[in-house]
């Protein structure tokens, strides 16, 4: 509690009227109390008076005698008044009066002994009456002041907080940020001598990030992070450990921590630091310090500094993390614009590999061209000028006896000329000795004149750049044809001596045939009967050419068997009628896509010639069904289409669709068996809604699949009811991360079996999903949509450690697991010391291990690939090539690379169970006998019949997997059934 004490009034001469003229001049409670305790002492029978209040700081009392109140006995005559409700009360010789309601304010004084209160009280009364309302207005008035003072200073606060928050989002640098949180700190307290620190409690380091100190000439180092244990027992140290407020000298400071104390740096008058907490861990302190005598800090400069402590480890957080996302995007726009390049690059390498087909069609149309010789030396030249500059471009030919160089065509600064001279020692003639490319600049035809390889007077006019490629036919060259520049800012390089030299080779081949065909003209002129007939025979040659053009084409958009339109065709005229429905939204068109019912049973139970005679009479009937222009195709095997191009209503396509299921189940006698056939049918009706062929056969092959999950022998109309039965890809996607975080997939084990006794001498890993909802899901289900999403390399992932774990759980030591093992893991170069890595994890033996590769996966880098099988093989890996014979079935694969093992594909395993299986069993039984050669093992995949087993036992294969053999199952299947498979 503070009790200020104003002096009291000189004693006067005047009465009332001039302690009322005192009391109408007081404007504080202090000089009003002064007044009040004053006039009272001055009474007589009074010993001592005391006026005290309470206003908005802490309870106030004045004391006519100038001594130090006596708060606690304030206190108590407080107490005694609000408890008994009266305005006067008297306790022994002590007299207490309220002077304002509430006990605000009141009087306490000592009397005489014998003086009694009711004489005393009314000597005061008239005075104290007047004295409580001046009292109250100089409480109002001093509450105001407060308040005021307190809002400027709030004020203040605030606008240093919002500096401080657009400190955190602005672009300025840290060092210059910290100065001016310095500038902010030091407009709410002295802050002169001023450091901010950072902490970090997992490492165990800090940091002085801003450091002013006028006395301090050995500063701390803020460029680098330094243990914290090196500051241990420091101001700075107890400060970030203890995680509380530390102020006054370094004596109250050291009695306010535990431990050692031990300062550093000039001794301050006053120290203040405060923590920065976040959650209750210190991340950073503000510390604050005085060297002045009666400069100092308080307790509101404490809880000011903490207050904006947070804010300012706000405003450090924000700008850290700012900083680190800048550095982010600049090295993520930096890695874009590398990848940006790189595509680049591969677009202008494309192009230019697309410029030079081009060009290399349009010279071998050349070559059969109906022009004129100049006009096809002119052409060429505007070839060659779409490759590379071509302003000043020539052809140069040997004549006959090869002793005369001849330019049919010569184009020089845009001049045209025609020329002949003898051979030489010019640069002409120097690529036709050497018989290779020769690009030269003026110093490499210097350096050539001085070698005495040509003759300058022959080179004439120097070009700045000169490019020259012989003309070959049959290994003899012919010619050659160059390029030059007389500018300096045109010149040529590898890349157009190239393109010079591809364009060369058909330039040459065309030359040729052109020849040739002036050969047979002058023949033509000698013989005129020969020529006619000649000229019969080839237009006889054209007419056959256009008709098996004609021919190919027709084939190209049309099904060999039936004759109808194929998918092709389809697709065309699908996308022209869509297009027609873009710029007519009032029109429509209908899909309806139909598949034969049974048509397998057929085509295994009478053979395929029926089952080809079956499908033609089913395309009969087909087209039979429609008028013109609408379109019959057959899409695949027993899959047809029918597309009308016009149709009113959707009823008109349901009524086609009816009258084709009548058609088709008529029965028909095919290989003297009398068959009823009947289709499972799908409409798509086109509209403007769709922009693409492929969208409406999406729509119409839906709904063919859900007319067969009906019972098939009937059509369904597709709607939005059916898109939405459609495999929510998102929604996949999204379970699919679920799935990895809750371990959802699971590995399969199928066995490898011993064709001659079943025995089992090893197991591949499968890959299955235990879906929460649908049940457990094969790869099929899943594996599309894991590869689109980016999620099938973590799956992959998974699969081989689980697949490994589960695999040990295994008894049998002497058994082999394989995993399949995709292009894009392939990919990666440290794919093998991944794979190591999880050997030494999961402790499975290399020898142990067989990866599972594809033809298909090695085309991306076969060498990258081989080398690391390698270095696979070279720890005891092995190498497997699954599906043989479907891809590429490359021999080179099969003695380039490190193989253990070769996995017949279940295609030509399955054939062999037919009844014709002639190319199958043949194919099979190459592959054996290669593998054989090579010493490599075989496995025959997709084994389901006995017939199957002992075809492939007869041809000498060992080793075996199929559902014969054993079903994918998991781990649990197989313990206790190890050595053999159920």
């Amino acid at each position: 509690m503070s009790a200020p004490h104003a002096m009291p009034p000189e004693p006067t001469q005047g009465g009332e009227a001039a302690w009322l003229a005192r009391l109408v001049v007081a404007t504080t409670p202090g000089e009003v109390a002064a007044v009040v305790a004053a006039f009272v002492q001055e009474q007589a029978g009074c010993r001592h008076a005391v006026v005290a209040w309470a206003g908005s700081g802490l309870p106030r009392a004045y004391s006519s005698c100038g001594r130090l109140p006596d708060y606690g006995r304030l206190d108590r005559a407080r107490a005694l008044l609000a408890s008994n409700g009266q305005g006067c009360v008297r306790q022994g010789q002590e007299l207490l009066l309220r002077l304002l309601p509430q006990e605000r304010a009141f009087l306490m004084l000592d009397m005489e002994r014998g003086q009694t209160p009711e004489s005393l009280l009314g000597q005061l009364e008239p005075f104290l009456e007047l004295a409580g309302p001046y009292l109250q207005r100089a409480l109002k008035l001093a509450d105001l002041e407060d308040s005021h003072r307190q809002l400027a200073r709030s004020e203040v606060l605030q606008r240093a907080l919002f500096a401080i928050a657009d400190l955190a989002g602005s672009d300025l640098d840290m060092p210059e940020m910290l100065k001016r949180i310095h500038g902010i700190i030091s407009t709410l307290m002295y802050a002169e001598n001023f450091f901010i620190v950072r902490s970090d409690p997992q490492r165990g380091t800090m940091r002085f990030l801003y450091y002013a100190d006028i006395e301090d000439t050995d500063a701390p180092d803020t460029s680098h992070d330094v243990p914290l244990e090196s500051l241990r027992n420091s101001m700075t140290w107890h400060l970030l450990t203890g995680g509380k407020a530390l102020m006054g000298s370094l004596e109250q400071i050291s009695r306010q921590v535990s431990g050692t104390f031990a300062p550093s740096g000039p001794e301050a008058v006053d120290w203040l630091g405060v923590p920065m907490l976040r959650d209750g861990q210190v991340y950073g302190a503000l510390v604050v310090q005085s060297y002045q005598a009666g400069i100092g800090f308080s307790e509101d400069d404490r809880a000011l500094l903490e207050f904006v402590g947070s804010h300012v480890l706000t405003a450090l957080e924000r700008k850290q993390s700012k900083d680190e996302l800048e550095e982010r995007v600049r090295l993520r726009t930096q890695e874009l614009a590398e990848a940006n390049r790189g595509l680049q690059q591969e677009v202008h390498e494309r192009q230019r590999a697309e410029r030079l087909q081009a060009a290399l069609f349009h010279l071998a149309q050349l070559a059969t061209a109906d022009i004129d010789e100049n006009e096809f030396y002119e052409r060429t030249h505007a070839v060659v000028g779409e490759l590379i500059n071509a302003e000043n471009f020539f052809i140069a030919l040997l004549s006959d006896d090869r002793q005369k160089l001849v330019f049919p065509y010569y184009v020089d600064a845009g001049m045209r000329k025609a020329q002949e001279r003898p051979l030489g020692r010019g640069l002409s003639e120097y690529v036709l000795r050497r018989g290779q490319p020769l690009l030269a600049f003026q110093e490499d035809t210097l350096e050539l004149a001085r070698r005495h390889e040509v003759d300058l007077v022959r080179v004439g006019r120097p070009a700045v750049c000169w490019l020259g490629v012989p003309l070959r036919v049959d290994e003899q060259a012919i010619g050659l044809v160059a390029v030059q520049s007389y500018t300096p800012s045109i010149d040529y390089d590898q890349a157009d001596q190239e393109l010079l030299t591809f364009a060369a080779l058909q330039i040459a081949n065309s030359i040729h045939r052109r020849r040739a065909a002036v050969s047979l003209q002058r023949a033509y002129a000698e013989l005129e009967q020969r020529v006619a007939e000649r000229t019969f025979e080839l237009r006889q040659e054209i007419a056959e050419r256009e008709r098996v053009q004609s021919q190919l084409k027709h084939e190209v958009m049309h099904d060999a068997l039936t004759g109808l339109p194929n998918r092709g065709f389809l697709r065309d005229r699908l996308e022209r009628v869509l297009a027609i429905l873009q710029r007519e939204p009032g029109r429509r068109c209908a899909l309806l896509y139909l598949d034969v019912d049974r048509f397998k049973v057929i085509n295994d139970s009478l053979g395929h010639l029926a089952g080809d005679a079956f499908l033609k009479e089913i395309a009969r009937r087909l087209h039979d069904c429609v008028r013109e222009p609408d379109v019959v195709a057959r899409l695949s095997g027993d899959e047809f289409a029918i597309l009308l191009e016009d149709i009113d209503i959707p009823a008109a396509a349901v009524a086609v669709a009816q009258r084709v299921l009548d058609a088709l189940s008529v029965p028909m006698q095919i290989a003297g068996r009398e068959l009823a056939p009947s289709a499972s049918m799908g409409i798509a009706i086109g509209d403007s809604t769709y922009t693409t062929a492929d969208e409406v056969l999406r729509d119409a092959d839906i709904a063919l699949y859900r007319a067969k999950e009906e019972g098939r022998k009937r059509y369904e109309l597709f709607d939005e009811t059916l898109a939405k039965n459609v495999i929510d890809v998102l929604t996949m996607e999204g379970e699919l991360r679920q799935a990895l975080a809750r371990d959802e997939f699971e590995p399969y084990l199928q066995p490898f079996c011993r064709l001659e006794d079943g025995a089992v001498v090893g197991y591949e890993a499968l890959l299955r999903w235990n879906h929460p909802k649908l049940g457990v899901l094969g790869p099929a289900d899943f594996l599309k949509v894991a590869h689109d999403s980016g999620h099938i390399e973590s799956i992959d992932w998974r699969l081989f450690e689980r697949g490994c774990e589960r695999f040990l759980q295994l008894a049998d030591q002497n058994t082999f697991l394989t995993f399949n093992v995709s292009a894009l893991h392939l990919r990666h170069r440290d794919f093998d010391a991944r794979l190591v890595h999880l050997l030494e994890r999961t402790g499975l033996p290399p020898w142990r291990l067989i990866v599972e590769v594809t033809e298909g996966s090695l085309l991306d880098n076969p060498e990258q690939v081989r080398t690391m099988l390698e270095r696979l093989r070279a720890i005891g890996v092995g190498a497997a090539l699954d599906d043989f014979g479907t891809g590429y079935s490359s021999l080179s694969y099969l003695h380039s690379l490190p193989l253990r093992m070769l996995k017949i594909d279940r295609a030509f395993v399955h054939a062999l169970g037919a009844d014709e299986h002639t190319t199958a069993t043949t194919v099979v039984a190459a592959i054996l006998a290669l593998a054989r050669a090579l010493d490599i093992q075989v496995i025959a995949e997709g084994i389901e019949t006995p017939t199957q087993r002992e075809a492939l036992l007869g041809m000498g294969c060992e080793l075996g997997q199929g559902y014969l053999l054993g079903h994918p199952a998991p781990i649990g299947r197989w313990l206790g059934r190890e050595g053999r498979a159920d």
